[in-house]
């Protein structure tokens, strides 16, 4: 770097709002901007981050691919394969009559859980009791290749056949690789010790805690005899746990009934042959289910049968029993019998009663005279009801008592009472109506003799018809269970003669609607997916280092930062200095007048004489926050550059607790400001000269216990008015602000007050400092400086880096001296480009 001043930042910086406190007698701001305290992205310096990470990116992108390639390189790809199959849903209380139609939704439910039950059946001991059974799964067998190892699944060229006494040599690896045609050398390891040896195919090997046998195939060439295997030996354990992991039953449409039955496996033809066979087993477990469930259903029905059928007898015998005790069979047929002759017996007993009381009104009649008043009329004909009467005798002697009773009366129109005539017919007529009451008596008394028996007879089936309910109910409560077991003993017979036809002809209740078919590709890895992962983690990891190095960036790093954060104004940039390195600072103008650095140093002082054209003596005043910002290295090169501009040109080193200036020019620090202050020594004594003849400078002096003081002492502005009768320029080195208060005093009394910002080492929130002092001591005339500027970073210039504060054009542009180059290798190439 251009100004390298070996210095450790000072334990006695201070937070990050501000750096060192103002003096006492400074007033502080009242609130300050609320743009300085503001976060915000800055793109330069995110720019500037993300081109110095962009090798970081690429490598850590090419890692991730790399990353990615390795797992694909050394992983097994998974092959999965599926059948699908459809549940025929059936209701088994409907099968067997029992079920109505109000149960559908309760059904449906049902089915719900049927399919869950035959995904849990699907995944249990029993199929994969019958599944080993049916496939070779204890075994597996492997051939080593020149990354990974592949499982020969039915094309290993030869079979085991074993015996294991031992369960620790389960799950265990066995080494095998052909010696000659029918030889083999086998090792493991058993009970802690290496066993094997060399065998030949088809022999019996007796070994401790195993016996086998292994076979040849066909699939045993002589390219396969060149290859090295092993095999392994699973116990039910693991068996059961690879069936779990890599078995999958789940139910697709619940409407449809529909399970699919997936299985993934490095190997592919594993992986088929298992869904299969699964499918397989099922059937033939469902088979197995269906038929001992119809046996089951048929030794049930047949319990029932027979205490159906016991019970149906029992019921009979008490309904027979009841029958033969009442007479009563038919309630409701006895109850309309009854009924009907009662209503007969209720009709004779009216006719009864009529004709007893058309008796009595005869009788009536012919005790008081003449039966009829019309002469025309008989004696039925004036009483209707006489037809009736079923005696024809008293029918005659009425007819007889009609006609003696007109004869009377014919003859009493003629005759008087006391003849004989009228006498005899009186006789007659009285006779007759003796006759015809005795008929009359004797009629009506058998009358009422046959009233009296219909009324016998009513009570009679009154009192039947009253005890009919009692016995009605009594033969419904005993018919009732009849009826109910002869339904149910018809039902069964029909169900078992329907579970008899099933058995015959038992099919399982699902349909391989898809079986399973060879996987054309692996499921896992997916290559692509995994590259694109790779190529995300890689891009991920390089945008988080750029985020990191971003907020972790705390550095000034070009004047696009510097112009954004502060209130002052840039005068100039300063580029770094690579011709040599230097431990101290030192004058190098006036040995590179074309160089880079001074004609960017001779831009900074055509900026000055804008600011201060109309002043002919300026005081300049340079500081900055802490040690080792180059301040004591832009005041010598500047006050160079003023110098040689023709101006007279002297230099203070107020920076009295750690002077530099005279290592600057490579003189003592014996005398200097400290003794003229105090009166020790006089200007003129302390005045040193320097290798420009219009520039000198006096060098800080022995360091006083109070400086500040005496900077704030009348001395000290004598010392000013003194020196700027013989100097048109006063350039003052002042301490850092950032530590001491000495550095603000000096500024406030110089006209130009110049900050110093190192590019990549000052920190911004120096710059917050800067900002904060010139609100409190109102400092409107301070410009900055960024020193150490990089070319490439600083985003102003023409090649140099350096740029024009406030616009105006380059002083002798054109005349520069190019920098020597060198040629650059490969790597630095790579690197320049980055940086």
């Amino acid at each position: 770097m251009a100004i390298n001043e070996n210095t450790e930042l000072e334990e006695l910086i201070r937070n990050a709002t501000g750096g060192t406190a103002s003096p006492p007698e400074a007033p502080s701001a009242s609130g300050g901007d609320a743009d300085d305290d503001a976060p915000g992205l800055d793109i330069a310096t995110l720019v500037l981050v993300a081109r110095r990470s962009l090798l970081w990116m690429l490598l850590l992108v090419g890692l991730g691919v790399t990353a990615s390639w390795l797992y694909l390189r050394y992983t097994k790809p998974v092959y999965k394969s599926a059948s699908l199959l459809k549940i025929d849903e059936r209701n088994e209380g409907s099968a067997l009559g029992l079920a109505g139609q109000a149960a559908a939704p309760a059904v449906m439910d049902k089915g719900r859980t049927k399919l869950a039950g035959e995904v849990e059946l699907i995944k249990s001991n029993i199929i994969y009791r019958r599944l080993k059974d049916s496939l070779a799964l204890d075994i597996n067998y492997y051939v080593q290749g020149t990354v990974l190892e592949s499982e020969l699944y039915g094309i290993a060229p030869f079979r085991v056949k074993y015996h294991i006494t031992d369960p620790s040599l389960y799950n265990h690896k066995f080494d095998l690789k052909f010696v000659g045609p029918q030889r083999f050398a086998l090792e493991f390891t058993g009970q802690g010790r290496p066993l094997g040896g060399e065998y030949s195919l088809g022999q019996e090997i007796k070994l401790p805690g195993i016996t086998l046998a292994v076979l040849g195939t066909n699939e045993l060439t002589n390219a396969a005899q060149d290859a090295s295997y092993h095999f392994t030996i699973l116990d039910d354990r693991t068996v059961n746990e690879y069936l779990d992991k890599n078995l999958t039953v789940e139910i697709v449409n619940p409407e449809a009934s529909t399970i699919q039955i997936s299985f993934n496996d490095f190997n592919p033809s594993k992986a088929q042959d298992i869904v299969n066979k699964i499918d397989s087993v099922y059937l033939a477990e469902k088979l197995a289910q269906k038929s001992e469930t119809t046996t089951r259903k048929l030794r049930f029905l047949d319990q029932i049968l027979d205490q159906n059928g016991q019970n149906l007898e029992r019921a009979e015998d008490r309904l027979q029993n009841f029958v033969q005790q009442t007479g009563t069979y038919d309630s409701k047929g006895e109850f309309s019998a009854i009924t009907e002759k009662l209503e007969k017996l209720e009709a004779d007993r009216l006719k009864l009663t009529d004709k007893i009381n058309m008796l009595g009104e005869i009788a009536q009649m012919a005790s008081q005279g003449s039966l009829t008043r019309d002469e025309t009329q008989t004696v039925e004909q004036s009483i209707p009801a006489l037809a009736g009467i079923e005696d024809p005798q008293l029918a005659q002697q009425l007819n007889e008592l009609n006609d003696l009773q007109w004869q009377l009366r014919r003859a009493s129109r003629s005759y008087t009472d006391k003849t004989e005539a009228i006498q005899s017919k009186q006789a007659n007529i009285e006779y007759t109506r003796a006759s015809i009451k005795r008929l009359l008596q004797q009629n009506q008394k058998l009358l009422r003799n046959e009233l009296s028996r219909l009324d016998q007879q009513r009570s009679k089936l009154t009192g039947a018809l009253q005890s009919l309910p009692a016995k009605s109910t009594q033969l419904e409560r005993l018919k009732r269970p009849l009826d109910l077991y002869v339904t149910s003993y018809l039902q069964l017979m029909d169900r078992k003669v329907q579970f008899n036809i099933e058995k015959a002809g038992a099919t399982a209740d699902f349909q391989i609607l898809s079986p399973a078919s060879p996987p054309a590709a692996p499921i896992s890895p997916n290559r692509l997916i995994v590259y694109a992962i790779g190529l995300a983690g890689g891009l991920f990891m390089g945008l988080g280092l750029i985020a990191v190095r971003y907020f972790m960036h705390n550095t000034v790093s070009n004047v696009r930062e510097l112009e954004r954060n502060t209130k002052a104004s840039v005068l100039g940039i300063i580029p770094t200095y690579d011709k040599e390195k230097m431990e101290v600072s030192r004058l190098v103008v006036d040995k590179n007048p074309k160089s880079a650095i001074s004609e960017s140093i001779r831009s900074i002082r055509t900026n000055l004489d804008f600011i201060s054209s109309a002043k002919k003596k300026r005081l300049i005043s340079v500081t900055s926050t802490i040690s080792g910002e180059g301040k004591t290295f832009v005041t010598v090169n500047l006050g160079g550059i003023i110098a040689l501009s023709g101006q007279r040109v002297i230099i203070l080193d107020l920076d009295m607790r750690k002077p530099k200036v005279n290592l600057a020019f490579g003189a003592e620090n014996v005398k200097g400001v400290s003794t003229i202050l105090i009166e020790r020594h006089s200007i003129q004594e302390c005045i040193q000269p320097t290798s420009i003849e219009s520039m000198q400078f006096i060098s800080a002096g022995p360091t006083p216990p109070n400086p500040s003081e005496l900077i704030l002492s009348d001395k000290f502005d004598q010392m000013i008015q003194e020196l700027f009768q013989s100097y048109d320029v006063i350039l003052i080195d002042t301490p850092p602000v950032g530590l001491v208060t000495d550095g603000i005093l000096i500024m406030r009394k110089a006209d130009i007050p110049l900050y110093i910002v190192r590019a990549d080492y000052s920190r911004k929130a120096f710059i917050k400092n800067m900002n904060r002092l010139m609100r409190s001591n109102n400092f409107t005339r301070m410009c900055t400086i960024l020193n150490d500027a990089n070319s490439r970073g600083s985003g102003y210039g023409y090649g140099y880096g350096y740029g024009y504060g406030y616009g105006y054009g380059a002083y002798g542009q054109g005349y520069y001296e190019e920098p020597e180059t060198k040629a650059l290798t490969f790597g630095e190439k790579i690197k320049k480009f980055f940086n």
